[in-house]
């Protein structure tokens, strides 16, 4: 008999068994939970070191007594992997997740540090529930309306920050699929905007498109106005 597509899933390298109430990945939010915190609102980002596109944020508030989904670090996912979580995620009963986006411009504007914490203060203003203390992956975020903590390498320690990892990538790389379609010279369905070998060399053939940061050093040496003996290739 022919495999099902949910056995298939569950085979699948990147698909971890669901979690459950003691499981090490909820171990941040059980510490949350004894200091009196019943809103926990996971935050993380993506793309924050692409030459191209915008960054983005998200932010996900987990249901607390029911089956989750064996969430991972995004990064230790392969797209079908990541894609396949964002689903079960999406459709989990009792979630809230908000998403927020700064553009290269705004990235230009402020710089990449500022706009990535201001993408994660609009995803945690964007949850339909408001949370009464959010996690932020990395170091300390200043600005929120809530009491914030961080925590380094939270995406894999912490399932509402996996959580949130898994949302900002998706949803980035759809963004960067769009505009793949407007810009096929750099290669964004593949690259996703970050500085690979053949998106330097298409930079250095075309120069910098309307999306890319033109703050970031390997875009800048490509620019029109650049001066003519700086090489990066």
């Amino acid at each position: 008999m022919p495999e099902s597509k949910s056995s298939a899933q569950t085979r699948h390298r990147n698909v971890r068994p669901p979690l459950v109430a003691d499981d090490d990945l909820l171990r941040p939010e059980r510490g949350l939970w004894a200091e009196g915190f019943s809103c926990i609102a996971g935050i993380d980002e993506a793309g924050r070191g692409c030459l191209a596109g915008p960054v983005v944020a998200a932010a996900v508030v987990l249901p607390r007594f029911v089956e989750l989904p064996g969430v991972y670090d995004s990064k230790q996912l392969s797209d079908a992997g990541r894609r396949e979580l964002f689903r079960q995620l999406k459709e989990l009963k009792d979630i809230s997740i908000g998403v927020g986006i700064e553009s290269n411009e705004v990235i230009d504007e402020i710089n990449i540090l500022k706009a990535t914490h201001k993408a994660m203060r609009k995803a945690a203003a964007a949850l339909d529930r408001k949370p009464d203390v959010v996690l932020v992956d990395g170091l300390p975020v200043n600005g929120f309306e809530v009491v914030s903590r961080n925590l380094v390498d939270g995406d894999a320690l912490s399932a509402s920050i996996a959580a949130a990892s898994i949302i900002a990538k998706v949803t980035r790389d759809d963004i960067m699929l769009e505009l793949a379609k407007k810009y096929p010279e750099y290669g964004f369905a593949g690259n996703k905007g970050y500085g690979t070998p053949e998106h330097l060399a298409a930079l250095k053939k075309h120069g910098p498109c309307a999306v890319h940061r033109m703050t970031f050093h390997p875009v800048m040496l490509f620019a029109p106005d650049a001066p003519e003996q700086l090489e990066l290739l």
